[in-house]
């Protein structure tokens, strides 16, 4: 665990931020390393929290935890992936078959809708499997830049940083990017971290939002990044 610092008021402006107060492109990807380091000790193995075995699994379960928690996802596609195992499966049902099996998601009718024809698609144009390529997978129903970006990550290890509203959170509080397009806010932290690391980052950055940086009683006391948050306990 890394030493936890004791301050309670921030630290004096870093010497590589120029006169303006700004901070420097420099010294900001120097904090963005001690970031990494504190995520590779306290989450060495960070994957996704979503249950999967396979790329279609994971592929249905992200489109399923758009405005859902992965706790939710994961109590419901066990069963859905019992009776639906594979695209061409999925493929043959309707939406209305699909929906008691995913009820107690958010926006349950929409997405099977879109799980459905995400099938269909997979099948007419991919032979039934995920391909490995961002522009095909945003092109199928229910997959944005998010999506494919995780799911390019967790299932082929593609490099990526896709950003959620725990990033979204995170980026702004530790004063990582300042962009509110979950696109653009990527694009910032993939310049801060090695790209080797991209996957590893978005994974540990979000458990570390889920459970520790949370939205509304973030614990900023022993934060282990107190001393590289430009927020510093102001929340």
């Amino acid at each position: 665990m890394p030493k936890v610092p004791k301050a309670t008021s921030p630290k004096p402006k870093d010497k590589a931020q120029g006169s303006s107060g700004r901070e420097s492109l420099k010294a900001k990807k120097q904090r963005a390393q001690r970031i990494l380091a504190v995520m590779e000790q306290l989450y060495p193995q960070a994957a996704t929290e979503l249950q999967h075995k396979n790329p279609f699994e994971l592929l249905i379960a992200t489109v399923l935890s758009a405005q859902a928690t992965d706790a939710s996802v994961n109590k419901a596609t066990p069963a859905l992936f019992q009776r639906y195992p594979d695209a061409f499966a999925l493929a043959q049902a309707t939406p209305e078959e699909v929906e008691p099996y995913i009820k107690t998601i958010g926006l349950y009718r929409s997405k099977a809708r879109n799980i459905v024809l995400l099938a269909r698609r997979l099948v007419e144009q991919h032979g039934g499997e995920v391909p490995v390529d961002k522009a095909k997978l945003r092109a199928l129903p229910g997959v944005g830049w998010k999506t494919a970006t995780v799911v390019l990550g967790a299932a082929f290890g593609v490099p990526g940083i896709a950003v959620d509203t725990h990033l979204t959170r995170l980026a702004a509080r530790l004063g990582l990017s300042a962009q509110k397009d979950p696109e653009k806010i990527g694009g910032d932290l993939e310049r801060l971290f090695p790209k080797e690391k991209w996957v590893f980052v978005h994974h540990a950055l979000i458990l570390f939002g889920r459970y520790r940086c949370t939205a509304r009683k973030p614990q900023c006391p022993g934060c282990p990044l107190y001393d590289d948050c430009l927020s510093q306990g102001a929340w």
